[in-house]
């Protein structure tokens, strides 16, 4: 038996990563830990502690084998689990905060995760792309994405179509979620902040068999707000198994239940253009129209199986449920008084199904001096969306108003009516190729290409009006690395991209797909052996047929023409001496449109979208005068100004921000940790995103949050 678990163990690391798994160095803790449970007895097993090394970092998503980051010709940034923990993330919004050239979108009312990548927002009809160990997981409703239960987050830059399919060209994120073990591992963690807000979470894994072994990971928070009125929460479980089936044979299952029950919030306004005349904490909705509930329920099942030495088969499903449902009151526009704000009301009853499969053959082929790692797949998804909305505006007689200075709760508005009753369905299906050259020592190469098959049917129930195309693009990429010494890589990379547009016009006219061309040159150098690493990108990429949201009615899209962004990003992180480490990021980001229309003035930039944005995070651990491990870091975010609505003119911006962050930990013993972050020092009026002058999303005010953890 102890032969047979040792040779699954193998299996098992070998699925890990192409299955995005735990993207972590080939002698992580955790493999370690590992390999010394399953030991037998009386074998010897050295376990030492490691720092990254990131010349052993691999990026799971970027490929779907186990390349290494410095072997890639693009821009990735893996976000560990330790720096997460540092930064005291418990979102995938706040996560993203530590990379370069991410902005904050409007993000309906606080629903759902909504930033640019490179300027580029992906789908407003569903807030921003991001996948769960390779899958698409955002379409739908499924929420903020709290990360417990995260191992790491990929953020991999410039276009993966060629792999994914449908994507924006920008960039996407893969979410690495954290894997059952056979050694027995159970953690808890509480916290308490501002405003009243709790936060308790468990990571529970271990083996049920020789064979069989699970891991729990569950968080549930509560609490208000600095906004007025607002209360707040939100659950996340995920259960998983993993089965050592035999020693060539792995089955994994994973299933995630969220839940988010939040008032809708459009945020504060701009009065004649001015940010400031209202609090950020001012609440102009109505508190009476109760929590709108987000609820997602998904599962995922992997099966990893060795042919051979050099082949592997790997195959994969997820399917997804998800809703959203709730009453919302919503600014409609400002009297001449300069202090009544009259609004719509609306009830929204959203739901949507996603599944999606994939196969995969991977295998290694020498030709000569070339070595090829070849990776062939097919994969297929079908989506059902259906939105039912009633709606209200306000009218003369019945304005159900409120006054911004002096609010009033309480308002009643006029029965609604019917103003969407639509069902959407998407099927698709592509097979696609990938090449992985190693071309010698100094240079690789990665070629790959999709075919796509797309059809599209979105039917109006109340017109009685239905509309429906058929799609395919072909998505090649290409790219070029070269590496004159072991510290450093030079690369250069070109693709194409495709994303089938959701949604209809005002007119019930469906949308053509968007098309993407993209250019990277970038270099890759890491010092200290590899414990600090750096990437730095030079990008253009050209879309047409993109999509916006309608400012004349919001509850549909329209074609914004063709855009344009082009940048240099620097992401840095890794230890600058022992125990002291730095996470820090900068983009220069230059959005516009470059052929627009009567709706979309040519020339303007993308909105929420600045050209100078950055980060840095500076950590330092210790030694105190009885052994017991102290860190201590700061932090800083910067925003610069950038254009806040969608309109014609462009003439409404929100003001450049930045804000710092304090963090400390003290570690009496191995087990217990004790936390304490401090986010906004100097409690900074900001505003994170807008979508027009009448609703604009204000940044939190100065929190403080207080952890315990303990590990068993």
């Amino acid at each position: 038996m102890m032969h047979f678990k040792k040779a699954a163990i193998a299996a098992l690391a070998a699925w890990l990563a192409p299955c995005a798994a735990a993207a972590a160095p080939a002698a992580s803790a955790s493999t370690a830990a590992i390999d010394a449970a399953d030991a037998a007895p009386g074998d010897s097993v050295t376990i030492s502690a490691q720092r990254q090394n990131y010349r052993s970092l691999s990026a799971a998503g970027a490929t779907k084998t186990d390349a290494l980051l410095q072997d890639l010709p693009q821009s990735v940034r893996v976000l560990t689990s330790d720096l997460l923990r540092d930064a005291g993330a418990t979102s995938l919004s706040s996560a993203l905060e530590l990379a370069s050239g991410i902005a904050q979108q409007s993000n309906l009312g606080g629903l759902w995760d909504s930033y640019a990548m490179r300027g580029f927002t992906g789908d407003p009809n569903f807030g921003s792309d991001y996948m769960v160990n390779g899958f698409s997981s955002s379409r739908g409703y499924n929420g903020m994405r709290d990360i417990a239960g995260t191992q790491s987050v990929e953020i991999l830059k410039g276009p993966a179509s060629a792999l994914y399919g449908r994507g924006d060209p920008g960039g996407t994120v893969n979410i690495l979620t954290r894997k059952p073990r056979f050694a027995p591992q159970y953690s808890l963690e509480t916290s308490a902040g501002s405003h009243r807000t709790w936060r308790t979470a468990a990571d529970l894994a271990g083996p049920i068999s020789d064979t069989l072994a699970y891991r729990l990971n569950a968080a549930h928070q509560r609490g208000n707000s600095f906004r007025d009125t607002l209360h707040s929460e939100r659950s996340f479980l995920s259960p998983s198994l993993l089965w050592l089936i035999g020693p060539a044979t792995t089955l994994s299952y994973e299933v995630e239940a969220a839940r988010q029950a939040t008032p809708f919030d459009r945020g504060v306004l701009a009065v004649n253009g001015q940010l400031g005349a209202v609090p950020v904490s001012r609440f102009l909705g109505e508190p009476g129209d109760g929590r709108v509930t987000v609820k997602s329920l998904g599962h995922q099942l992997f099966v990893q199986h060795e042919l051979s030495a050099a082949w592997s088969l790997q195959t994969g499903l997820s399917y997804r449920d998800s809703s959203l449902a709730g009453y919302s009151s919503e600014a409609n526009n400002l009297l001449a008084d300069g202090r009544t704000l009259r609004r719509q009301r609306r009830y929204r009853d959203f739901w949507a199904t996603d599944g999606s499969a994939r196969a995969e053959l991977l295998g290694r082929v020498g030709t000569g001096a070339v070595v090829h790692n070849l990776l062939f797949g097919v994969d297929g998804y079908r989506f059902d969306d259906e939105r039912l909305q009633l709606r209200r505006n306000p009218t003369a007689a019945h304005p159900y108003a409120i006054d911004i200075y002096a609010p009033v709760y309480g308002g009643v508005a006029d029965p609604l009516t019917l103003s969407i009753d639509t069902v959407e369905h998407q099927r698709a299906h592509a097979v696609y190729l990938q090449d992985q050259l190693w071309l010698g020592a100094q240079w690789k190469a990665l070629l790959g290409v999709r075919r796509d098959s797309y059809r599209q049917r979105v039917i109006n129930r109340r017109t009685a009006a239905s509309n429906g195309q058929a799609l395919s693009a072909t998505s090649p990429r290409v790219g070029l690395v070269y590496q004159p010494a072991a510290a450093l890589s030079l690369y250069a990379s070109a693709a194409k991209g495709f994303r089938p547009n959701s949604g209809i016009s005002i007119a019930n006219q469906a949308f053509p797909a968007e098309e993407s061309r993209s250019f990277e040159l970038g270099a890759k150098t890491d010092a200290r052996d590899g414990r600090l690493s750096a990437t730095l990108a030079l990008y253009r990429i050209d879309k047409k047929n993109v999509l916006t949201t309608n400012p004349l009615n919001t509850d549909f899209a329209l074609p914004a023409g063709e855009v344009a962004s082009k940048g240099v990003e620097l992401d840095v992180s890794g230890e600058l001496a022992a125990g002291l480490r730095l996470s820090g990021a900068y983009a220069y980001t230059d959005a516009s449109v470059t052929k627009g229309d009567t709706s979309i003035r040519t020339g303007s930039s993308l909105p929420n979208v600045a050209r100078h944005s950055g980060n840095l995070l500076l950590t330092r651990t210790f030694r105190a005068g009885g052994g017991d491990a102290v860190t201590v870091g700061a932090g800083l975010n910067y925003v610069g100004e950038r254009l806040g609505d969608v309109a014609v003119s462009g003439s409404f911006r929100l003001p450049a921000y930045a804000t710092a962050r304090l963090l400390a930990a003290y570690a009496p013993t191995p087990r217990l940790r004790l936390a304490l972050n401090l986010d906004n020092l100097f409690d900074r009026a900001y505003y994170a995103s807008a979508y027009s002058q009448l609703w604009v999303a204000p940044g939190a005010e100065r929190t403080i949050t207080a952890t315990l953890s303990y590990r068993f």
